[in-house]
């Protein structure tokens, strides 16, 4: 069965319990209305009419209190099911090339200054972040789209292989963990939870407990003197007494309860309650991902507990600041502010030494489920083979990952120490930019750990640096040529410094004279080359593929077109030698221009 059939299937099942849910939730909300109304007219009758006892009325109450539970059970019932057609909703859409625009677009890691993210459409609508993200916290997302800007080593990316593999088929697993909230992401401040659990506690001397544990004990006493006696003169002193410590005590509980309120919502710690559940128990054989689960239960008491712990008290602590029953009747004489904040406190004392644990280890699990999710869904996209060799890359049936099945041209490319530099000659509209793209991001998703879109790909680590997306900056006043020369500068900076560099040039030195260019442009290569790097360049000034230094180093290839009718046709394929012609002057005169 195709991913496909699988997601058809099963958007159907869950469809027709979506139905099914939906008519028991509709029959009790109907049982509710007759059991109401059943109720009023029994209550009219026994104490007007006096037609039996009033105790009966308990019946139809009870009756009704009953249906009020189960309509909420299958209220409950019913967004869950709702959720896992959504998730098989949006399964389909990524297949059928409909998804763009309706996942997350990871547009809080966007960085115009990252020297490749915005030339190969990292971020944003319809990016790769998009198609790739599957993870319910902040942490999940912040950890992926770490994965996707830096190169992981050998060892971490063959480790991720065998871990992406192992819960590539756990599609259950997938379902329920998108079935936790209706939300793309909890409402979570990892940050701030982690700020948190690294100040000094404020809430731990003596008299703070004495006022919290004395204090509401003595009140009990002496509103129970008040009822017994008629003497309530002690229990407003002690209303007084308690409202003084609350402002005594103000500046340590308010930094407590806003730090636990404004880290996580009780809504967002449960959604990371219920995946780390999930990790707990699920049956891994993998070592790591043994290792990952073990990490979540190092101090000998589950992860899930312990932050459900923390969520009932961030729901109280919700509940004190935004209620207005609780503030006005519970706060002042329970005290409850500050049996919160100490409550707190003694989380933060027994725990804090492993929440960062806790959440690297649910953001790696996060990410690792999203590149899952890919290979599941594209099984015919391989592992590539990552080389120990500096500099190489070897690709056959290479394709545009962001590209629908149908529009996507595959074509060879090979680069090594032999031949570091491919320069795409060829003309406007006819592929070099989107052949860069293919070549940056199936790097990109190799150095993540992914599968590629390539019948093979063989490859070394690698960063890349791309200068293709470049645009001139009025507010800081650079020409488009200065902010290419910027780009070019901090690409050379990454092979300098030793590391091994792919580089992608579109439309290399564009902004000079034809002259400058194509010595700066040759200067450029050799520099590139000499350090090791390789890479490819394009251009559609044919002038730039005559470089007597670089000679045997670069090798040239280009797209070609036809034009029939007045319209241009391109096949994208990539084809041997120097583009012998340009189509400027042929689209000029399609669009009516005379020239």
């Amino acid at each position: 069965m195709t991913p496909h059939e699988q997601y058809a299937a099963r958007q159907a099942a869950r469809e027709a319990r979506v139905a099914a849910l939906q008519r028991q939730s509709n029959q009790l909300s109907s049982a509710r209305l007759s059991l109401a109304a059943l109720a009023l007219a029994m209550a009219w009758t026994a104490w007007y009419a006096h037609w039996f006892a009033p105790a009966w009325i308990a019946l139809p109450a009870l009756a009704f209190a009953a249906a009020v539970a189960a309509h909420r059970l299958a209220g409950a019932r019913l967004a869950h099911a709702s959720r896992q057609v959504e998730f098989y909703r949006r399964a389909l859409a990524r297949l059928e090339e409909r998804w763009a625009g309706t996942g997350n677009r990871g547009t809080l890691f966007e960085n115009d200054q990252h020297l490749y993210a915005s030339d190969l459409d990292v971020f944003g609508e319809g990016g790769l972040f998009e198609l790739l993200c599957a993870a319910r916290t902040p942490m999940g997302a912040r950890k992926l789209a770490d994965w996707l800007l830096a190169p992981a080593d050998r060892a971490e990316i063959e480790r991720r292989h065998q871990e992406i593999a192992d819960l590539a088929p756990r599609l259950d697993q997938r379902e329920r963990i998108a079935s936790f909230t209706a939300d793309t992401t909890a409402a979570t401040n990892p940050r701030a939870l982690l700020e948190w659990t690294r100040e000094r506690n404020g809430l731990e001397g003596s008299a703070a407990r004495w006022f919290a544990v004395g204090l509401p004990a003595a009140l009990l006493a002496a509103l129970s003197c008040g009822l017994l006696l008629g003497l309530w003169t002690p229990a407003i002193a002690l209303l007084l007494l308690e409202w003084g410590a609350l402002y005594r005590f103000r500046a340590a509980i308010s930094r407590v309860n806003t730090a636990v309120t404004g880290a996580y919502d009780a809504g967002g710690l449960r959604t990371l309650v219920a995946l780390l559940r999930l990790i707990e128990r699920e049956a891994f054989e993998l070592p790591s991902l043994r290792a990952l689960q073990a990490a979540l239960s190092a101090h000998g008491r589950p992860a899930s507990a312990a932050l459900d712990r923390l969520a009932s008290i961030a729901s109280l602590a919700e509940a004190s600041l935004g209620s207005t029953f609780v503030r006005w009747f519970l706060n002042v004489p329970l005290l409850l502010p500050l049996q919160i904040a100490r409550s707190a406190e003694r989380w933060r004392r027994d725990h804090a030494a492993h929440v960062e644990g806790w959440l690297e280890a649910t953001a790696r699990f996060e990410a690792l489920s999203s590149l899952a999710q890919y290979r599941h869904e594209h099984p015919d996209d391989p592992f590539p083979e990552i080389l120990p060799e500096p500099a190489t890359f070897e690709a056959h049936g290479l394709g545009h990952p962001l590209l629908p099945a149908n529009r996507c041209v595959r074509n060879d490319l090979a680069l090594s120490s032999a031949t570091p530099v491919v320069l795409v000659s060829g003309s406007n509209m006819s592929g070099k930019s989107t052949l860069l793209r293919a070549v940056g991001l199936n790097v990109v998703l190799a150095m993540a750990g992914a599968p590629v879109r390539a019948r093979t790909l063989r490859l070394s680590v690698m960063t890349v640096g791309a200068s293709i997306h470049v645009r001139d900056s009025l507010r800081e006043g650079q020409s488009r040529f200065y902010a290419e020369i910027l780009r070019l500068r901090r690409i050379l900076s990454i092979p300098e410094a030793g590391s091994p560099l792919l580089f992608l040039l579109d439309e290399i030195l564009q902004g000079t004279n034809s002259k400058d260019r194509r010595i700066g442009a040759e200067g450029l290569l050799r520099r590139l080359i000499d350090l090791g790097s390789v890479g490819l360049a394009t251009t559609h000034d044919l002038a730039l593929t005559q470089m007597p230094s670089l000679a045997g180093r670069v090798r040239h290839v280009h797209f070609g077109e036809t034009l029939d009718a007045g319209q241009m046709h391109f096949d994208f394929t990539l084809r041997e030698g120097v583009a012998t012609r340009s189509n400027g002057l042929e689209l000029m005169r399609a669009m009516g221009l005379r020239v």
